[in-house]
């Protein structure tokens, strides 16, 4: 009998971002990209989450190779993470390549081992046979993968539409698929993120009639904010910017590392060079400038954050200017960036976002475009990945619509394992997974205790107790001294606090000698102390922190 071919997400599944998918069979296992999910607002000073890699490290040997299917940070941002961990080839594409090697160059992992794959050219890992076959997305160089295995053909879709007229020429590849199909897919792995959406995704083409309508009425700066990583968007703003003879100047670290990796490798091809931000730009009139940068989902450290709070070194808005927030307003941010609007429109600019101009279309196939896949693919089983729960649920109900039986739809989440055979699929024992924290250089040191503690901090304050005793007789030396930071006013704190410190002395004086000695008993009646008291008193419960000195 062969071995089952197990299908194991990482994460992707039941929520956006995490993107990793591993395929095993007989010992060996490749990864399908590698992604990060950016914090939310309970991740309290967390800078990014990665995949928890606990059931790869337990399988050293078993991981042979990590294939990305783009470019985007929720399918490649863990990539250095996982190096540092485990030796492996990563294969991608040119462009994919591109943006990760400068990653990897910030970890000082420039040694790493990466090779270039090109649509319809298969390779071999191990007991797979892979090929990457084009599709459409918001970005260049993208790739569904058909990978060959002893039990049958595995179809990942990545991240996809399907655009007729794309940007860049690279024509979605109908025949490739549909031959798949003819021949025979076992599985189809597909992405879920518009499910939700009826009819077809516009093409990227349609964003340029808006943007240009825009250009011809706008009679002072324009600044447009997209995601870095939207290559066809920054080309169709500096076509525009040459055609009503602007020059762009690129704003933010990550645009600006992005675009002149594109135009290095000859993804973008801007009309006349670009400036960036620290270059003497400000003596262009107003009407003859293009400000390209980050911050539209309203991020505090962007560009455009601190431009809409006029705290920006270089880039100031003024009446008159317009400025373009072309991309979606991402589920839970929808906050920060009206408050960026807000600003905005205080510092007298015209602004364009999504709900109000046509100024951004999705990246993400919609309920037609998933029915096609399915149509030209014609898989014997269904998983929908690349989406929380809802979507999922969606999903495999679109595909028992295209005719896939409702016994061969399979809904999993991050963890859960499908073993198939010729014979059957099934669900098996779930592996362990999870997130992992990184905050600045420290990564999985933050927990979801040291969360949970941050958010104690942030909504209730802490009140520092400092206070000598003597080590024999256990008599209070000095103190209590109550410190508090985020609890109560300055003006009001004095009272509160001093009449806190008698409740402690109080609650001290009834303790027994032999206690009073033992600081880790004083320490606590202190504690509990002023946690009764400070509940009792105002219905507070700061975060209570005592200092106990022996002299």
């Amino acid at each position: 009998m062969k071995d089952p071919l197990r299908i194991v997400p990482i994460g992707g599944l039941g929520e956006f971002g995490l993107n990793m998918m591993v395929l095993e069979y007989g010992g060996a296992a490749i990864a399908i990209d590698c992604g990060v999910m950016f914090p939310g607002a309970d991740h309290l000073g967390i800078d990014l989450v990665i995949p928890d890699l606990s059931y790869l490290l337990e399988r050293k040997g078993a991981l042979k190779a990590m294939v990305l299917t783009h470019g985007h940070e929720d399918h490649i941002g863990a990539v250095p993470y996982v190096l540092r961990q485990l030796s492996v080839p990563v294969f991608a594409t040119r462009l994919t390549l591109g943006l990760l090697g400068n990653r990897l160059k910030e970890h000082d992992l420039e040694d790493a081992d990466l090779r270039e794959i090109r649509a319809g050219e298969p390779w071999e890992v191990g007991p797979f046979r892979i090929e990457g076959i084009r599709v459409t997305h918001s970005l260049m160089d993208c790739l569904a993968l058909a990978v060959e295995t002893p039990v049958g053909t595995v179809i990942h879709t990545g991240d996809f539409k399907i655009d007729n007229t794309p940007m860049e020429g690279e024509a979605f590849d109908f025949q490739s698929l549909a031959a798949r199909g003819q021949q025979g897919v076992l599985l189809l792995l597909s992405d879920s993120t518009n499910v939700e959406r009826p009819g077809h995704t516009p093409s990227e083409r349609e964003v340029g009639g808006t943007l240009e309508t825009i250009f011809a009425q706008s009679r002072g700066k324009i600044l447009v904010s997209t995601f870095a990583s939207s290559i066809p968007r920054i080309q169709q703003v500096a076509d525009l910017s040459e055609r009503y003879g602007r020059r762009v100047v690129v704003s933010g670290r990550s645009m600006i590392r992005n675009s002149q990796i594109a135009c290095d490798l000859g993804y973008l091809r801007p009309p006349r060079e670009f400036l960036v931000e620290h270059e003497r730009w400000q003596d262009l009139p107003a009407d003859r400038v293009t400000l390209l940068t980050t911050g539209s989902q309203g991020e505090p450290l962007s560009a455009l954050h601190r431009i809409a709070l006029d705290d920006h070194k270089s880039i100031k808005i003024e009446r008159g200017d317009t400025v373009i927030l072309s991309s979606k307003f991402i589920p839970g941010n929808e906050k920060t960036i009206a408050n960026v609007i807000n600003h905005l429109y205080r510092r007298g600019a015209e602004v364009y976002y999504e709900k109000v101009s046509a100024v951004h279309v999705s990246g993400h196939a919609s309920q037609e475009e998933l029915k096609t896949m399915l149509q030209l693919t014609r898989p014997r089983y269904f998983v929908p990945v690349h989406g929380e729960y809802r979507h999922l649920v969606r999903h495999r109900r679109l595909a028992q619509e295209a005719g896939v039986p409702e016994q061969n739809c399979f809904i999993l989440e991050n963890g859960d394992v499908l073993e198939i055979t010729p014979e059957e699929a099934r669900r098996v024992e779930p592996v362990p997974v999870g997130r992992v924290f990184v905050d600045g250089r420290g990564v999985g040191d933050v927990g979801d205790v040291v969360i949970r503690d941050r958010r104690h901090l942030s909504e209730d304050g802490v009140v520092i107790a400092i206070m000598a005793v003597h080590q024999q007789s256990g008599e209070i030396v000095a103190g209590p001294d109550l410190i508090s930071r985020g609890f109560v006013r300055e003006e009001e704190s004095a009272e509160i606090l001093d009449q806190a410190r008698k409740a402690v002395l109080e609650a001290i004086n009834e303790m027994n000698r032999e206690t009073r000695q033992d600081p880790s008993e004083l320490q606590e009646e202190v504690r509990k102390t002023l946690r009764r008291y400070f509940r009792k008193k105002l219905e507070r419960r700061p975060v209570v922190l005592p200092y106990i000195l022996e002299m």
